[in-house]
């Protein structure tokens, strides 16, 4: 089982789409196809950068609990989840608080900080903000949405297995994501889905290449479609 991609594999599966990716890890059949990728309740709020590829770092985090004191400790354990995690790594971060419209984990300090022990981006079930401050770092966002104060910001726990949009984060998996959204993908067969992804951009070519051809004809295409 490879555990961890080479840097040649990192950039080769970076290289792809994750919708692309998403569709090549279908075809190993280790996982329902209705399984492994985030909802539309978690959106791509910094599209510019592209795809973001990385190891998570689990995080749960509670910013909306009425009358709770502040407690760095939590800080603590998340930044040295992410000093020692696999690079490069992305914060896959759980809201466990009462009222998940208001709250927000990341805004430019987070991110800053974060940056500089190696993580990437961000994917969270709540809230960012300061994203003209986040920009400039070149820092992925994926989350629920904008959020204008931090509230009584903890973050709770980190290395331990959270639940995103209906998907089970464990610490260390692979998160690749882009503009469509985000999937993770199996360690198991992470080293294999680049070649997946080659395959599938030739079929999914060809069939477009014959959607303009003057020859095209829905019988013809129904015949391909059914491998006839």
């Amino acid at each position: 089982m490879s555990m961890r991609l080479t840097a040649e594999q990192l950039e080769e599966l970076r290289s792809m789409d994750s919708p692309t990716v998403a569709n090549a890890i279908e075809v190993f059949k280790i996982r329902d196809d209705t399984e492994g990728y985030m909802g539309m309740d978690i959106s791509c709020l910094t599209p510019e950068f592209g795809v973001m590829l990385g190891y998570a770092v689990t995080v749960t985090a509670d910013s909306a609990t009425p009358g709770r004191a502040r407690n760095r400790q939590g800080h603590v354990k998340v930044f040295d989840a992410i000093a020692a995690s696999p690079k490069p790594a992305v914060l896959v971060v759980q809201d466990v608080g009462p009222k998940r419209t208001h709250a927000c984990f990341l805004g430019d300090v987070i991110a800053t900080l974060s940056r500089r022990l190696g993580a990437i981006g961000i994917v969270t079930n709540g809230g960012v903000r300061d994203l003209d401050g986040v920009r400039p770092l070149g820092f992925h966002v994926f989350a629920a949405g904008l959020v204008v104060a931090h509230g009584t910001f903890n973050f709770v726990d980190a290395g331990i297995a959270v639940e995103l949009s209906g998907v089970r984060v464990q610490p260390g998996d692979l998160i690749h994501g882009d503009a469509s959204g985000v999937t993770t993908v199996p360690l198991q067969i992470a080293d294999k889905v680049y070649g997946e992804c080659l395959k599938l951009r030739e079929r999914e070519a060809a069939l477009r290449d014959y959607a303009h051809n003057r020859d095209f004809s829905l019988e013809a295409l129904k015949a391909k479609l059914l491998g006839k």
